[in-house]
């Protein structure tokens, strides 16, 4: 943890104190999701799943059993409320003696505070787009109730 230098903004499923610490002191940002089994096997292999041409599902929430990791700050939960980071980031610093850089004046700020929207498996890419890899384009749906549907 002390040798880690990179800035990265990482989303990862599960994340020990000290991997987060260890992110947080080098001036980055990690968040833990969820991913369900068909979205996680989307994501490990997109190529295949885009060959089918079919719409990317959305991602799915996790069990109740996990709701509490989730919605914590302290985890870093992609369903926590967001007003709480400053003050788990800061704890956090506190515990493991390091000085918590400010990333609000990074040049990279906004690259490290972009985050997909909890039912979104792949960044930039929404549920509901089908990614056409012969043609190379992404086709978008039009119709109401299909945007409705696969709307958060």
């Amino acid at each position: 943890a002390d040798t880690f230098k990179a800035k990265v903004n990482i989303e990862v499923q599960l994340a020990s104190e000290l991997a987060i610490a260890a992110i947080e002191k080098s001036g980055g940002v990690v968040t833990t999701a969820f991913y369900d089994p068909r979205s996680l096997e989307i994501l490990c292999k997109p190529v295949p799943f885009f060959l089918r041409g079919q719409p990317i599902p959305k991602r799915m929430l996790p069990p109740e059993a996990l709701v509490p990791y989730y919605t914590d700050a302290k985890n870093r939960g992609y369903l926590a409320d967001p007003a709480k980071f400053p003050e788990a980031r800061l704890e956090l610093a506190q515990k493991y003696g390091y000085i918590l850089p400010d990333i609000t004046k990074d040049e990279l700020f906004k690259m490290l505070t972009t985050r997909k929207d909890p039912r979104q498996i792949f960044f930039g890419l929404a549920p509901g787009w089908v990614v056409n890899m012969a043609d190379k384009k992404i086709l978008k749906p039009t119709e109401e109730n299909v945007l409705k549907y696969y709307s958060s």
